[in-house]
């Protein structure tokens, strides 16, 4: 597998950073949305699981994460979001041919909801929406709500920590450790983007039953950092399938390999169902 990389600005000049491995016989293309504080490059490992089940991934930093431009961990526009997914999506995915697939984890994956709901351009022929963050579940997200209403609007950039604890990541204490020594991951966000995200998710709430493409909701059952029933208003759609996953925590794909490569197998064999009929 060979990662190379590439940048490009975006309609407001923000720079962002994109990744791609590619295989040399893709049936598909998969495009990674990564979570709050993280990067691309800790779906690395992931993008290698694809590759073998022959798809082209495409992973890229969220603008104000990793080697993307932008005040850290922030945005002033949740369409800004949605713009940049288009906007790689154009460069990348969707020049193949070839069906693809959008994978957003825990807050990547709020972003691929309202991207799928709200039905930009280019379209997936699938989606899988891991971990995603749909609501607030925790007792801590009732004070970081009040933090962000008000903070949000008189202080947009003042950067919080949103409370992530290494234990909540994997059952694999290395997972933690290695999470908080990467010097590309962030433990702050800033106020503007948590009051725009909790908008984000009260908008949803009431368009979950709208989603029309095949879509595989994945959630651990053991994830404390955002509760399983979080997701579970996605069901709504009779285009939605959602699975929980016992002994998982928030990060599936960061289990021990075993763990891990069963719950991606799960999802690669899911895709195939969906995009070829496999059975």
């Amino acid at each position: 597998m060979t990662e190379t990389t590439s940048t490009f600005d975006t309609h407001d000049g923000t720079e962002i950073f994109v990744r791609q491995w590619k295989t040399d016989t893709p049936r598909y293309e998969v495009l990674i949305v990564h979570g709050l504080a993280e990067h691309s490059g800790r779906f690395t490992h992931v993008a290698a699981f694809f590759n073998r089940a022959g798809a082209n991934v495409t992973a890229f930093d969220v603008r104000g994460h990793g080697k993307s431009g932008g005040i850290r961990t922030h945005t002033s526009s949740w369409e800004h979001l949605h713009a940049d997914i288009e906007e790689v999506a154009k460069r990348t995915v969707d020049t193949s041919g070839l069906p693809w697939v959008l994978y957003g984890h825990s807050f990547g994956g709020l972003q691929c909801a309202g991207y799928v709901i709200d039905r930009h351009e280019p379209r997936p022929n699938a989606a899988v929406l891991s971990s995603p963050v749909m609501r607030t579940t925790r007792p801590v997200d009732k004070a970081l709500k009040v933090v962000a209403n008000v903070l949000g609007r008189v202080a947009p950039t003042l950067r919080i920590n949103p409370g992530i604890k290494g234990h909540q990541l994997s059952t694999d204490p290395a997972v933690g450790e290695a999470y908080f020594s990467d010097e590309l991951v962030e433990d702050k966000t800033t106020t503007r983007k948590g009051l725009l995200a909790l908008k984000e998710m009260d908008r949803l709430t009431s368009l979950h039953e709208t989603i029309d493409i095949p879509t595989l909701v994945t959630h651990g059952a053991d994830d404390t950092l955002i509760f399983p029933k979080a997701s579970s208003g996605l069901a709504a759609s009779p285009s939605v399938e959602r699975k929980l996953f016992p002994g998982y925590r928030h990060e599936p794909h960061n289990e021990p390999t075993e763990k891990a490569e069963a719950f991606l197998g799960d999802i690669a064999d899911w895709i195939d169902r969906k995009l070829f009929g496999a059975s």
